[in-house]
């Protein structure tokens, strides 16, 4: 098991848990999402803590969680926004192997669809919004380590993510 922590990153819907649990079963170690820790750590979920404290609020939040849920050998999903604040960034360069999976945004809003009532950032925003914003993260993503296609099943994507993290 490599001794870095892996970090998926990429916009909502790209696959960051679901292809998290399954590199993390595949490799067996822990697999961690960011945004879960921060719901158990706060006892709400995350449309609940955007209500309360908002979305500046949230990425504190994120920040202070960070470092902790970068632990060596474990495979981590970082929230969408997560690693857009340079300092975050900087952490998951220091600790962990990134790779962003990077899907077609007509795909990412399929997927999206299906659960865009538990997203706080997709309410009151018309797809063309929620465009710009994938298109004004892209590039942050596109400096991780390594991007893989995640338009796919989501067992090849993961076969690929074991692949290059371990190799």
């Amino acid at each position: 098991m490599p001794s870095k922590a892996l970090a998926l990153v990429g916009f909502m819907g790209s696959g960051k848990s679901t292809i998290g649990a399954l590199v993390a079963g595949m490799v067996g170690c822990p697999f961690q999402d960011l945004d879960q820790m921060i719901e158990v750590q706060e006892g709400e979920s995350i449309r609940e803590i955007f209500d309360r404290i908002g979305e500046t609020g949230f990425r504190g939040l994120e920040t202070n969680l960070l470092a902790q849920a970068l632990t060596p050998g474990y495979v981590t999903a970082l929230g969408g926004g997560a690693p857009l604040q340079s300092r975050n960034w900087l952490v998951v360069r220091e600790r962990a192997f990134s790779i962003f999976l990077d899907a077609p945004f007509e795909v990412l809003w399929d997927r999206l669809g299906q659960d865009a009532a538990s997203r706080p950032l997709l309410r009151g925003r018309t797809p063309e919004q929620i465009r710009t914003l994938y298109l004004e993260r892209r590039p942050r993503y596109l400096e991780a380590d390594q991007v893989v296609r995640a338009d796919r099943a989501p067992e090849v994507v993961a076969e690929e993510v074991v692949g290059l993290w371990s190799g």
